[in-house]
């Protein structure tokens, strides 16, 4: 089994914002493998499905960024799925918009998102998949930032990002991860 989660938050006003982009990798997955996010319960909007007879399961908590753990833990004790069958993808202000680095393990690093996510997990092992956001600008808050939309060019990028960040998911299915973060993380 496969367990692959966006954090966001839900509702149109946080479309395509920076604290967005895992919810928009789980848009092109859920595209791309034809899995619609049909069942709405476990705090959670998702789907499942079945890529190379692995049923695989594309998650976007509903619970807003903050509480996104409690939607991951619910799924995962329903489903019976091992932390070792989880990606979280989520946005990084450490790294420059468009870069993404994968991970098995780590801190929050002060993504909120992931904080939840150890908490209701009870490790920090888990394997990630980060997305650069870059920095706020200097003076402006960071909610501000991570709730506010890229600009034309970064868009454009972004969405070039959340393809890539699906096919590292895609490879996922063929590969352990630490071989994916190897031919990803370049």
């Amino acid at each position: 089994m496969k367990l692959i989660v966006g954090l966001g938050n839900p509702g149109k006003q946080y479309d395509k914002t920076r604290h967005n982009i895992g919810f928009d990798v789980i848009d092109v997955l859920s595209d791309r493998l034809n899995i619609p996010l049909n069942q709405a319960k476990l705090k959670g909007v998702f789907g499942t499905g079945y890529v190379n007879g692995e049923k695989v399961f594309l998650l976007k908590p509903l619970t807003y960024m903050n509480l996104s753990g409690e939607s991951i833990r619910a799924v995962m004790d329903y489903f019976d799925i091992n932390d070792d069958e989880l990606v979280v993808i989520y946005d990084d202000l450490d790294l420059p918009v468009g870069k993404i680095r994968l991970r098995q393990k780590g801190s929050a690093g002060g993504h909120n998102g992931i904080k939840s996510t150890i908490a209701h997990l009870g490790t920090q092992e888990f394997n990630r998949i980060r997305v650069g956001v870059d920095r706020p600008p200097s003076g402006m808050k960071v909610p501000d930032y991570v709730l506010g939309r890229f600009s034309k060019e970064e868009q454009a990028i972004m969405d070039e990002v959340a393809k890539k960040c699906a096919d590292a998911c895609e490879e996922w299915f063929r590969k352990p991860f630490l071989q994916v973060m190897n031919d990803f993380n370049q």
